[in-house]
């Protein structure tokens, strides 16, 4: 469980982050990717994004979570921001980071993608449409509105079994709780309470409905991972481990009391 932001980690690689940059502004579009050994296959997923989306620049913020091995070198080849964490915490810790990153440098929106190449970066202006559109505060992609490559039976069981759960838990209808290609306000993950070193999607998206935030689902593929392993563990793990998440966030926010605003969930079905 991750202390209150920042922690020392996060201190200790802020400012290094700042000795090594120029005090500049982010780009109104920052692509969000927190990467952990992901030395095979960042560079192709990088190579991918545009560098305009909607009309506005678009910046890539490499978050590189403790790598062991050349994953910071080649998000720096690529021409990618990088802030280096000297300790692997989880891509909840360095995604924590990078939100607050980008939010204190003046990204207006805020797009996480994973390292692995499972999602397809040419569908990041069906994310950014309905922000810029002020149709929704945070999008999210789902796999069970649009396809994927490849799934584990007990992935895929586990998706719908997590999102009837979310969906009952908030009083919001969803369909995906852990798809990892995301877009957002940049105030938005901020004003979140993380505490998840690991699994954090459902924490994130927990969070955002309990405070009132539109969420909007938009149908997209998931896609076969380009290189490498998960470092999730494996199905029976990783369903136990996210699910005391769901239950947990959803206690936490419940106790905090009610949400500002309820905005609900806007499901777009193409």
């Amino acid at each position: 469980m991750l202390q209150p932001f920042p922690d020392t980690v996060d201190a200790a690689a802020l400012a290094e982050f700042a000795r090594c940059h120029a005090p500049d502004r982010f780009a109104p579009v920052v692509v969000l990717i927190a990467a952990y050994d992901e030395q095979d296959a960042i560079g192709g997923v990088l190579a991918a994004i545009p560098d305009r989306c909607c009309g506005l620049p678009v910046e890539v913020l490499v978050v590189v979570d403790g790598a062991t091995d050349a994953t910071a070198r080649v998000a720096r080849e690529h021409g990618a921001r990088t802030c280096e964490v000297p300790v692997n915490r989880g891509q909840g810790a360095a995604l924590r980071l990078g939100y607050h990153l980008a939010e204190q440098r003046g990204a207006q929106y805020v797009v996480t993608t994973d390292a692995d190449g499972q999602y397809d970066p040419a569908e990041l202006d069906l994310l950014l449409r309905p922000l810029l559109d002020d149709r929704a505060d945070f999008t999210t992609g789902s796999r069970t509105l649009g396809s994927s490559e490849r799934p584990a039976l007990l992935r895929r069981i586990g998706t719908r079994v997590f999102a009837t759960a979310v969906s009952a838990l908030t009083g919001r209808r969803v369909t995906d709780t852990s798809f990892g290609f995301r877009a957002m306000r940049a105030q938005v993950p901020v004003s979140v309470a993380l505490r998840q070193q690991q699994y954090q999607s459902a924490e994130l998206l927990v969070g955002v409905l309990s405070r009132g935030y539109r969420v909007h689902e938009v149908p997209m593929r998931m896609l076969a991972r380009t290189a490498g392993s998960s470092k999730k563990g494996n199905d029976l793990v990783y369903g136990y481990r996210y699910a005391k998440v769901v239950l947990g966030t959803w206690w936490r926010e419940r106790r905090s009391g009610p949400p500002e605003v309820s905005k609900g969930v806007v499901g777009d079905r193409g």
